[in-house]
């Protein structure tokens, strides 16, 4: 199968292959593009959540199909790795990566945002238990998106004004966007790794070249300070939600007896059940 403009190997390389991300480094856009980008890219949205709902059944009998045959079936494969890359390239340009407009096509040959992916055979235990061991990282991503989300409004005015991404911001954005990237790639089963380097390919072995501004992705100091703050802003925004749902509930009256279990779910808890509908977490606009 392709992904982007080359040929992905089956059978290829590291069992558990990280899938990558690549982006353009940061360039001007266009003002007007930045000013009305949710709004233009609402058919991009609704496109996203009709595909999300299809990949529903396909992750279930992909499931099944994992568990005997230790791998994805090739259809399942194609059609949840296709997904992957559209629901990215969506969440790209939603998130000011990029002024291009995302195309409406499976896999367009020269979008300039691009996923590989090396589905491949996958440990059955881990695949039995994938709900329980995607826990973690579901909590990581709810962490670090909501904490983008937060601030969304004041990244896009900054974006406005200057039109562009500053770089520490773009850096901490792309760094956001890849790990949401590689959690969904993990849920869907298309791929073996755990994901991993939030904060950047520092400590890996140097490459001859690089091949786009997130391949590999060295964050600067700034890029890995802000990638704190989304994490620190999406606890706090948890906690917030978390005490206002708490308090609506006691003000109408919804309170639970006493010595009942029904306390507030922790953020964490909130990301947690968060992960079993991984499908759509963290791609609203």
């Amino acid at each position: 199968m392709t992904t982007g403009s080359w040929q992905v190997p089956q059978g290829v390389g590291p069992t558990e292959f990280l899938p990558e991300l690549d982006i353009p480094k940061a360039a001007p856009q266009r003002r007007w593009t930045i000013l009305l980008r949710w709004l233009l890219l609402i058919p991009q949205f609704i496109v996203v959540w009709v595909l999300s709902v299809l990949a529903i059944p396909a992750v279930i009998v992909g499931w099944f199909g994992a568990l005997f045959i230790g791998r994805l079936p090739d259809p399942i494969e194609e059609y949840l790795s296709g997904f992957v890359g559209w629901d990215t390239r969506v969440r790209a340009s939603a998130m000011l990566l990029v002024d291009d407009y995302p195309p409406f096509a499976w896999r367009p040959e020269e979008y300039p945002v691009r996923v590989e992916l090396r589905p491949g055979e996958l440990n059955r235990l881990a695949v039995f238990f994938r709900l329980i061991l995607m826990i973690p990282a579901a909590i990581v991503q709810s962490l670090v998106l909501s904490g983008w989300y937060a601030i969304a409004f004041v990244i896009w005015l900054i974006a406005l004004i200057l039109g562009r991404m500053p770089e520490p911001l773009f850096g901490a954005t792309a760094a956001t966007l890849r790990y949401a990237m590689r959690f969904s790639a993990y849920v869907l089963m298309l791929t073996a790794a755990y994901p991993k380097r939030l904060f950047g390919d520092d400590g890996l072995p140097p490459v001859a070249a690089a091949r786009s501004a997130t391949r590999p992705l060295i964050l600067s100091g700034g890029a890995k300070a802000l990638v704190v703050v989304f994490l620190v802003l999406g606890l706090v925004s948890g906690s917030v939600r978390a005490f206002v749902d708490y308090d609506d509930d006691d003000y109408y009256g919804l309170r639970a007896p006493r010595g009942s279990s029904t306390a507030p779910a922790s953020p964490m808890q909130t990301a947690a059940a968060t992960a079993a509908n991984p499908l759509t977490a963290g791609s609203r606009p």
